[in-house]
């Protein structure tokens, strides 16, 4: 398994995989690993997570390799459909999965999923459009909804 960090707009990036596919994307106050070199298994999504933030990619395709639970990689997958600039309800996930009902369980998978901004937890929010939960903190899921277009970004004037 090997890891790398790389500066954001929005903190450090942790990335981890191996040679079956990115495992985790964490976002960190603080650089933990300082001078470290990309490792080649992670070169192409260190590549296109700066794509991302450089508005010069909108959908990624990588090797994914996430530790969850059936239901979660279910969850997980729905959650890649979510185009970017675009947000879904809690609702609408547990619809797409054919029960309505499971909202709570659905904002369960959504604030376990392992690969932040890859699989796009950022983009659900509540039924009434509001900012609800986000392990990386509201303000980096404002962020991240602001920088692909989801939101507009409010004036104080």
């Amino acid at each position: 398994m090997e890891t790398c960090v790389l500066p954001s707009p929005i903190g450090w990036i942790q990335l981890v995989g191996d040679e079956y596919g990115l495992i985790s994307v964490k976002v960190l106050d603080e650089d933990p690993i300082r001078g470290q070199k990309i490792p080649e298994v992670l070169s192409e999504a260190a590549t296109q997570i700066k794509s991302y933030f450089n508005k010069e990619l909108y959908q990624f395709d990588l090797l994914l390799n996430p530790e969850g639970t059936d239901f979660e990689k279910k969850v997980w997958s729905v959650l890649q459909t979510i185009p970017y600039g675009k947000t879904m309800s809690y609702l609408d996930v547990s619809k797409l999965l054919g029960n309505p009902k499971a909202i709570r369980a659905v904002a369960r998978a959504n604030g376990k999923n392992p690969l932040w901004i890859i699989i796009p937890c950022h983009r659900v929010v509540g039924s009434d459009g509001s900012l609800t939960g986000y392990a990386g903190g509201l303000y980096r899921k404002e962020w991240l909804l602001t920088h692909e277009g989801a939101i507009q970004q409010q004036s104080l004037f």
